[in-house]
């Protein structure tokens, strides 16, 4: 499994747009292209100098051969609506995770 993770500081001022925007338009859009599984929007607990909230949002694929097809076929479209909407209020930066193991707490 692989983990595309966009981490996002928003500038406070745009930060309620934004949530709405992420959470009812761009994550089920990236979802409907058919080539991730699931979303996790999840807030990063530190404080920046430079200020604003920082967000990681972690796509779940297959594999690289489908995160490929993502950046050919759609990353362009989604990364212009994202500058159209925000701009300078937003600073984002992409990783690319593989899954080595996962473990869970048994009850």
């Amino acid at each position: 499994m692989i983990i595309y993770n966009i981490t996002t500081n928003i500038h406070e001022s745009v930060h309620d747009q934004w949530m709405i925007w992420m959470q009812h338009k761009h994550i089920p859009e990236m979802l409907a292209t058919g080539k991730f599984t699931s979303a996790r929007l999840v807030r990063v607990l530190v404080e920046e100098e430079m200020g604003g909230i920082t967000y990681s949002i972690q796509y779940t694929t297959d594999s690289k051969i489908t995160l490929e097809r993502y950046y050919k076929e759609d990353q362009a479209r989604f990364q212009a609506e994202a500058l159209k909407l925000f701009a300078d209020k937003m600073l984002s930066f992409r990783t690319e995770l593989e899954l080595v193991s996962e473990f869970f707490q048994n009850n």
